[in-house]
């Protein structure tokens, strides 16, 4: 009999790709030599993480004076990178978990490289931390452990404290839930491994993997729990993150709706990452078959609903300091929008706001080239969403004496570009190292929408279906 096509959902897998097909197609990418263009993309990768490093250790050598900060201007770039990458480290979570429990299909190309980008991203957002501590060798005193120095214990009533809770937390569970999901494919790449040292490391990391039912029915009950742990991460940690604004009493940080707020930023801001990153590796890896037009639309779209709540988030904040009657609250967001960083303002505006609205359009939403570009545009929306919340807020506190403006030295951005060559440096070794799309979840989804099962007609006129796997 002839097989069902869904007339609405498009393909995910394309080009009639068999079950060998797949494993050849993403296991190419680990066991060959790497590419010439792999090689410039790291070597780059490498000088800005190496430039980057020494501005990093000259701001610990010298003390974070070397910083453009002031005694009005307290915060600056530390806390909006710090911000800003925790909230790109957000999509990862949302694609594998929650997108797991609400068995969204699409997912299964996007995941994996969703997944690093969380853990990559987390680890940028904590270089900051220890950056901004001024003395990262003295980080165990954010711990709740005894202090050999007297009986100084962490404050828990302090929001950093809480950060340091919040990240480790969701870079444990991250993590393990990235390794469990690599563990059948690394079993893969170990039963094709040509050289000892492969057998021996892909074997190693694979756990033992043999492939049974029971070890398949254990792997499933074990990534729904992961992804029950992790669903409420996604709520959690940004909402703590902006706790370390909303607790204070400076205007235009003393807000409830921060939390929501800011989890909303970072799906929106990680999302659009992670759609940067997918179709970067769609060309470089020559991956089209798998990361469709479907992934990139749908990641579009919720780009544009997350963008959409972002921009209510930002009336709703006017008409709030607008309603409680309070001048200095008000004062605070004309000044954002009129004031010097007036521009940091519109840009914002600009990103966060107006160009997501372009998706509305099916021929601009199913746009490669439009795609990068804004997905490109709305991180650096998000980046001075960041930086507006923090400078604008402080620059001009209640005092007009001490009013003053911040303007960022090398150190400052030398330390963002630190961040930026760790990032590209991990997910390059990443995409050589390990496979970029999840294997067995393609598989997995291939029956159910793939067009391309070739029939041929028996002598009797019945027709069977050719092996494709």
């Amino acid at each position: 009999m002839s097989h069902v096509v869904s007339p609405i959902r498009e393909t995910l897998v394309s080009g009639g790709k068999s079950y060998h097909d797949v494993t050849n197609d993403i296991c190419k990418q680990v066991e060959g030599a790497p590419t010439k263009e792999w090689k410039i993309a790291f070597g780059v990768s490498l000088v800005v993480f190496a430039y980057g490093a020494y501005c990093l250790f000259w701001t610990w050598w010298q003390g974070i004076g070397v910083w453009g900060l002031n005694k009005t201007v307290g915060w600056a770039w530390d806390i909006t990178n710090f911000v800003w990458w925790v909230g790109i480290g957000h999509a990862g979570t949302l694609i594998s978990a929650v997108l797991l429990l609400f068995r969204q299909k699409w997912r299964t190309s996007i995941n994996r490289a969703a997944e690093a980008m969380t853990i990559f991203a987390v680890l940028c957002a904590a270089s900051f931390i220890l950056a901004h501590m001024g003395r990262p060798w003295l980080f165990h005193w954010a711990l709740p452990l005894p202090n050999t120095f007297g009986s100084l214990w962490v404050n828990f009533n302090s929001p950093l404290v809480w950060d340091v809770f919040a990240i480790s937390t969701y870079l444990s569970v991250s993590l393990v839930f990235w390794y469990m999901g690599l563990v059948p494919d690394l079993a893969t790449i170990r039963d094709r491994a040509q050289t000892k040292a492969s057998k021996f490391w892909y074997g190693l990391f694979s756990l033992g993997w043999n492939g049974s039912a029971k070890t398949w029915a254990r792997y499933e009950y074990v990534s729904l729990i992961l992804a029950g742990i992790s669903t409420p991460l996604v709520l959690s940690v940004h909402t703590i993150v902006s706790m370390d604004f909303a607790t204070s009493v400076i205007p235009g940080w003393h807000t409830t709706i921060f939390p929501p707020y800011f989890v909303a930023g970072a799906i929106f801001s990680g999302f659009a990452m992670v759609q940067s990153l997918l179709l970067i590796t769609r060309v470089v890896f020559k991956l089209e078959d798998y990361i469709t037009i479907e992934h990139i639309e749908m990641m579009n779209i919720i780009i544009t609903v997350t963008g959409s709540i972002v921009g209510i988030a930002y009336l709703t904040e006017f008409f709030i300091a607008w309603y409680s009657g309070v001048e200095y609250e008000s004062y605070c967001f004309i000044n954002r929008a009129t004031g010097p960083y007036w521009w940091a303002y519109w840009m914002m505006m600009s990103c966060n706001v107006i160009s997501p609205q372009l998706f509305w359009f099916k021929k601009l939403r199913t746009s490669i080239l439009v795609s990068f570009i804004l997905s490109v545009i709305v991180n650096i929306g998000m980046w001075f969403e960041r930086f507006v919340i923090i400078v604008s807020s402080l620059h001009r506190d209640y005092i007009p004496s001490s009013w003053a403006m911040f303007s960022p030295t090398m150190y400052d951005i030398g330390d963002y570009i630190f961040s930026f060559g760790l990032f590209f440096t991990l997910f390059f070794l990443f995409a050589k190292f390990l496979p970029v799309i999840n294997m067995f979840e393609v598989k997995s989804v291939m029956k159910g929408v793939s067009t391309n099962y070739p029939f041929k007609k028996k002598s009797g006129g019945e027709k069977s279906k050719e092996s494709v796997h």
